[in-house]
């Protein structure tokens, strides 16, 4: 008789242990499925990842050459106070970089500051700028403004907008359509303040230079975020008297010097992982004693560490379940094999081949994980979403707890910027808006928390478990059938 048709005919006339072998052979297929669907799920959250958390390179004055230059002149010079000097980034510089492969947009970011003219500012009990104070200046003697001056290429750009944590109410954010124009954004507190709306137009005054007084039309009204703090001490004003405008208006106000430059530019990156040479190569294109390039893949590597925590916890998962069922069944095998020595003995007298024996086992133990697959599919997505859904709650915490206390520590010790500068738009570091000190750090923990796994189950899924499967089954058969392989006829028919 075919062994195939005898382990059919065995399976199906022992009903009890066939079940009780379904049963067994399901739970380590379904948890196997389980590991293997959150594994997939962690490479493809990651791939995403590089959509849609981003990273990016900026393009900034290099601090740390002026600074070693002013102490060269002080040791030289004694006479004097040394004075740091940077170069502003030309624009020139940063449109040959954004030419760069991986390189999707750029975002050139201006601060300045000026005085309210005609409209009141909003003051708290903090501010020296005091409100209510219509074309007063705030300031002025120290050339600080009470309206702080955000220059950008698109406000889209600007990480409080890309995470959400300020959004447009009215009107429409800036773009590159309004390089050269007066067009601003206001926030919605200010705009409460000296009923503003989209359309209406409001004045500001230079504190510098000429003290030219410019008429800004209001294309736009944004809503800050509420954890924006108020910034505190001399010359700094409440986070509702940011605005926003296109660079080359900012530049306008600071002088004329200033044409075609910007504080510092922000490059997205379309691919993270692509972000170090991004940077190698840009710095081949400027001239690194007055520039300096910095990148921020901080939200990417955040989600990155996690998936790979998770990843390599479902690996874990796959292999321990893989050896422990491999035992398990190899267990069960050979218990199955002492109950069937009458009929191996028989077999074997017959003239059947040890190895057609061991193949009839395994191709029974086929059967089972043909059935068993089958069931696991069913509850391998809702295993795997429990599973995943633990596993990426645990590393969001500690990837939260982490960038909080980051972002604390870098918080200590930095006082308000003078003139309400939104931070982040200095230094080199990536545009903020009017986030306080840290707040760019906003982005990289919404973007852990809104990392998922999408588990579904495929027939890809299902046939890589039946590989596992198949594996698992050899191996349980191989390591029980040495004891078949031993068996002679005439002593099993004795015994």
């Amino acid at each position: 008789m075919n062994f195939f048709k005898r382990a059919w005919l065995n399976l199906t006339a022992k009903k009890g242990r066939s079940i009780l072998l379904v049963l067994v052979t399901s739970a380590i297929m379904l948890f196997v499925l389980a590991g293997l669907l959150i594994r997939n799920a962690a490479d493809t959250a990651t791939s995403n990842a590089k959509k849609s958390v981003g990273a990016t390179v900026t393009l900034s004055a290099n601090r740390e050459a002026a600074f070693k230059k002013m102490r060269s002149a002080t040791s030289t010079s004694k006479s004097s106070r040394p004075k740091l000097t940077t170069s502003p980034v030309k624009l020139s510089d940063a449109k040959k970089i954004a030419k760069l492969s991986n390189v999707s947009s750029y975002n050139a970011t201006v601060s300045t500051s000026a005085n309210a003219k005609g409209f009141d500012t909003i003051s708290t009990s903090g501010s020296s700028t005091g409100g209510g104070m219509k074309g007063m200046g705030g300031s002025s003697s120290s050339g600080t403004g009470d309206i702080s001056i955000t220059g950008v290429t698109n406000t889209n750009s600007v990480s409080t907008f890309e995470s959400s944590s300020s959004k447009i109410t009215k009107g429409r954010g800036i773009t590159a359509s309004d390089e050269g124009t007066n067009n601003v954004v206001i926030e919605s507190e200010l705009a409460k303040e000296d009923s503003l709306s989209v359309g209406d137009t409001i004045k500001l005054k230079a504190t510098t230079g000429d003290k030219k007084t410019y008429t800004m039309k209001i294309v736009g009204i944004y809503k800050a975020s509420s954890s924006a703090s108020t910034q505190q001490g001399p010359g700094s004003t409440d986070v509702s008297n940011s605005i926003y405008t296109s660079y080359t208006f900012a530049n306008t106000v600071k002088g004329s010097k200033y044409k075609n430059t910007a504080d510092s530019v922000t490059f997205a990156i379309s691919d993270p992982a692509k972000v170090s040479s991004v940077k190698t190569s840009g710095k081949q294109l400027i001239n690194t004693s007055k520039y300096s390039l910095s990148t921020d893949d901080s939200s990417y590597q955040t989600v990155k560490s996690s998936m790979n925590n998770v990843k390599s916890f479902a690996d874990k998962i796959v292999w321990l379940v893989a050896i422990a069922g491999t035992i398990i069944l190899a267990l069960i095998v050979i218990l199955m094999i002492r109950e069937r020595r009458y009929e191996i003995g028989v077999l074997l007298s017959l003239g059947e081949s040890h190895w057609k024996i061991v193949a009839q086992f395994f191709a029974e133990m086929v059967m089972v994980l043909i059935v068993s697959v089958v069931l696991a599919g069913f509850g391998g997505k809702f295993v795997g979403n429990k599973l995943g859904d633990q596993l990426v709650s645990q590393q969001t915490t500690t990837a939260t707890t982490a960038t909080t206390t980051t972002s604390s520590t870098s918080q200590q010790g930095q006082p308000g910027v003078g003139g309400g500068a939104p931070s982040g738009n200095t230094g080199g570091s990536k545009p903020s808006g009017n986030m306080p000190s840290g707040g760019g750090q906003t982005g990289n923990a919404s973007a852990t928390t809104d990392t998922n796994l999408d588990i579904n189950v495929t027939v890809m899924d299902l046939v890589e478990l039946g590989g596992f499967g198949l594996a698992i089954m050899f191996l349980s058969i191989m390591l029980a059938s040495g004891g078949i392989l031993r068996l002679q006829p005439k002593k099993v028919l004795i015994d």
